[in-house]
This record gives structure tokens, C-alpha cells and sequence, in this order.
């Protein structure tokens, strides 16, 4: 489907942006996250430029997304570990199954 105009507040202005209309709830969930964090910054740090307070929020969500990153590359190598690491275990006890089937002249099926 093709984009559709969305008119969205952001910290008290009015934006237009195009958006697939499936996407539009995320588009405002996302919208409204910004708004509360920049209500947030403005309370905490006592800035009152709003240019300013974008600049930091926008800082801040690019420093969150980093860490989300790093963390995912790191779950994604601890599981690629598990999964060679059960990849070498299985393959050891068809090994082991192989030697005691010779041995016994028994399938284990």
C-alpha cells in the first residue's frame, strides 16, 4: 500500500509525514513516546529551547538504539555458541552410538 498523509503533534507542533495507514498506530505510539520525552527533558533539565530538547532526545534515543544493538549482537552470538555447542554434543553421542551399536551389534532405534 502507498504512504498517506499523517498529521501528527510533536512537542506542540503540527507535522506532516507519510505513512502507510498500517503503520499509522505505531507512527503515533511513537509520536506520543517523543512528546513524553521531551516533557521529561524539559522538566528535568530545565531547558526551554525546544530545538534543544530535540537535539538531546534525539541524542538519547540514538545512544538507547546503540546499546539495544550491542545487546542483540550479543544474545545473537551466545546462541550461535549453544547452538555449536549442542551441535557438537549430538554429534558426539551419534559417535559414541555408532561405537557401542559395533561393539554390541544393536540398534538403539
Amino acid at each position: 500500500m502507498s504512504a498517506q498523509p499523517v498529521d501528527i503533534q510533536i512537542f506542540g507542533r503540527s507535522l506532516r509525514v507519510n505513512c502507510p495507514p498500517e503503520q499509522q498506530d505505531a507512527l503515533n505510539q511513537a509520536a506520543d513516546d517523543l512528546n513524553q520525552r521531551l516533557q521529561d527533558l524539559k522538566v528535568r533539565t530545565r531547558v526551554t529551547n525546544t530545538e534543544q530538547l530535540v537535539f538531546i532526545a534525539a541524542l538519547n534515543i540514538s545512544y538507547e538504539l546503540t546499546q539495544e544493538k550491542a545487546k542483540t549482537r550479543d544474545y545473537a552470538a551466545s546462541m550461535e555458541q549453544r547452538i555449536r555447542m549442542l551441535q557438537q554434543t549430538i554429534e558426539q553421542a551419534l559417535l559414541d552410538q555408532g561405537r557401542i551399536t559395533e561393539k554390541t551389534g544393536q540398534n538403539f532405534e
